[in-house]
């Protein structure tokens, strides 16, 4: 049986998962990267401008949940190791694995077309153009800004956290009166590396919905190491046992002076931090409720105070877009995107693309794109039959009520998982279901 002619957007980690897995399964490809180099969002510097990583970025995974399952991580890399230890990491991955010379650095996806009866003409940077059969896409979704608006102008200076390097670049930051919006982990990395008092700063952190602080350590270990969910329990059954026990680890950001949470624990992304609550309690950074609206310097909050400031910065998370796409091709607005799986589009006509990576995989995501990886190299050589149109629409319906039916209806949320519940769902259910519609005897 002939394979078909395969093409990956993107090296970063999706991208190499999925080449790995498609050496193992014997399937030729390209991948096609717009920088000069492998690991996405984790080579900081990254020429293609598709890298939010700061100078001072450790991971808030732990190496021991963030490994890949047949590659872990040196043993001599701290529990939370900074950036270029995951750059380096890929790069090992990457050679282990004989992956560089399936993939042509600095010639990305331009422009991808669907043909008439399936397949795709792929438009390079380099001018040329080539057909494949199978599109993988795996050009990340955390690279494109999206920035909060407001009634009103702000004078100062602003800019996404995504173009935060460290307290010199891109702005000089020191001696400045800073508003930080937002509390994802970036926020709160951002926000206590420039409360720094040697830095001479005032920081102000703002928030809509608050957010539970997560710590990084409990009982002298790797708190995601106590998060495991089981297959074999109600998932709201198993969170609600997390909301009941989440006085124990300190995490209400009330105990801090932040707002009180418009939502239970774990029906938003928490927040992990250690230092966070400690530049609180200490009067370095001033908790903030939302924005009401912008004038010159003076920002007011929906609190009714309002106070001057030199700079703003947007921690407000990322969209998830496909440059390469027509939009009535292929688009999520609003972080919307129907995938059966998390992969798989459920137009018969569009079987030809798989997606990997699009999601918030709670508490991991580098073994979540290993998972994905083994069902998308399956499919390429048919060992993988998709269900009926019908049955992927419910499916995804079905699953977007267990993961995110509970969640705070925003656009950071619509992508959010349960990596071990996804997991065993494919491992157990999906593949073996998958093999059957397929033909294929399952030994």
């Amino acid at each position: 049986m002939s394979h078909p002619r395969t093409a990956v957007i993107g090296a970063g980690i999706s991208g190499l998962t999925s080449g790995k897995m498609l050496n193992d399964y014997g399937v030729e490809y390209t991948c096609y990267e717009t920088s000069d180099r492998v690991g996405g969002n984790w080579a900081f510097g990254n020429p293609n401008g598709h890298s939010s990583a700061y100078r001072s970025l450790h991971i808030d995974t732990s190496k021991h949940r963030l490994s890949f399952k047949d590659f872990p991580m040196p043993e001599s890399y701290p529990d939370f190791p900074h950036h270029t230890q995951i750059k380096a990491y890929l790069d090992d991955y990457a050679d282990a694995f004989d992956i560089r010379r399936h993939i042509e650095f600095e010639n990305g996806v331009e422009h991808a077309d669907p043909r008439p009866g399936g397949g795709w003409t792929l438009r390079l940077h380099s001018g040329e153009t080539r057909e494949v059969d199978l599109l993988v896409v795996a050009n990340g979704h955390h690279w494109d800004p999206r920035t909060a608006e407001f009634p009103g102008e702000f004078t100062g200076e602003s800019f996404h956290s995504h173009h935060y390097i460290d307290p010199e670049t891109p702005l000089h930051l020191k001696d400045k009166r800073i508003l930080v919006v937002g509390i994802g982990n970036s926020a709160a990395d951002i926000s206590v590396e420039l409360s720094s008092k040697s830095l001479r700063n005032e920081v102000t952190l703002s928030t809509r919905s608050s957010a539970w602080i997560v710590p990084k350590y409990t009982y002298g270990l790797p708190a995601d190491k106590y998060y495991v969910t089981t297959p074999y329990l109600p998932l709201k059954w198993q969170r609600w046992a997390a909301q009941k026990m989440q006085f124990m680890t300190g995490s209400n950001p009330e105990l801090y002076g932040l707002p009180k949470p418009n939502h239970k624990f774990f029906e938003a992304h928490p927040t992990q931090s250690i230092e966070l609550p400690l530049r609180l309690g200490s009067g370095d950074i001033t908790p903030k409720v939302n924005i009401s609206r912008l004038d010159g310097s003076a920002v007011h909050f929906e609190d009714g105070t309002s106070a001057e400031f030199d700079v703003i910065i947007y921690a407000t998370g990322y969209n998830i877009t496909f440059p390469f796409f027509d939009h009535d091709v292929i688009s999520a607005p609003e972080n919307h995107l129907r995938l059966f799986k998390r992969m798989f589009l459920t137009d018969p006509a569009r079987r030809d693309a798989v997606f990997m990576g699009f999601a918030q995989s709670t508490p991991t995501l580098f073994p979540f794109v290993e998972a994905q990886a083994r069902l998308m190299a399956a499919y390429a050589i048919g060992r993988y039959a998709l269900p009926t149109p019908a049955a992927m629409e419910q499916a995804i319906d079905d699953d977007q009520a267990r993961y995110t039916g509970h969640m705070l209806d925003r656009p950071r949320h619509t992508q959010q998982l349960d990596y071990f519940i996804y997991e065993h769902d494919l491992r157990a259910k999906e593949l073996p279901a998958g093999l059957r519609r397929a033909g294929t005897l399952v030994s």
